[in-house]
């Protein structure tokens, strides 16, 4: 039979671990995005479209675009999908020579937490 000290032990652990869950799943993350991660797509894509997996806060969020020899590449301002609140849209503004890209992107989700991460993709 466990003693009482061990059992408290268990107990606080069980407390801890479903305090701590719910804020490692909070961030919003990159579920999706268009084009796709490693893509070879073979024309200039008129917008990056990133997908989260939970709503954003479009006036702290965006995405740059870097291209094969470092340089920024020109888009738009990012705006929020208004019928899906975790999609984001950056408008592509210039042309893509053959390359490969970076996407850079950062998000504050709608319960204020920040996240960022990039992707590449090839245009041939």
């Amino acid at each position: 039979m466990a003693s009482p000290a061990s059992s408290l032990r268990y107990v606080l652990i069980a407390l801890v671990s479903t305090l701590i869950s719910p804020a490692a799943l909070a961030h919003a993350h990159l579920t999706q995005q268009t084009p796709a991660a490693n893509a070879q797509v073979t024309a200039t894509p008129e917008a990056l479209t990133l997908n989260f997996s939970e709503g954003l806060e479009p006036a702290f969020s965006g995405a740059t675009l870097t291209g094969p020899q470092q340089q920024l590449i020109k888009t738009g301002k990012a705006t929020r999908n208004e019928q899906d609140k975790t999609q984001l849209i950056v408008p592509v503004e210039q042309s893509l020579d053959a390359g490969k890209y970076t996407v850079d992107w950062h998000v504050v989700s709608v319960d204020g937490h920040k996240t960022k991460g990039h992707y590449t993709f090839s245009v041939k």
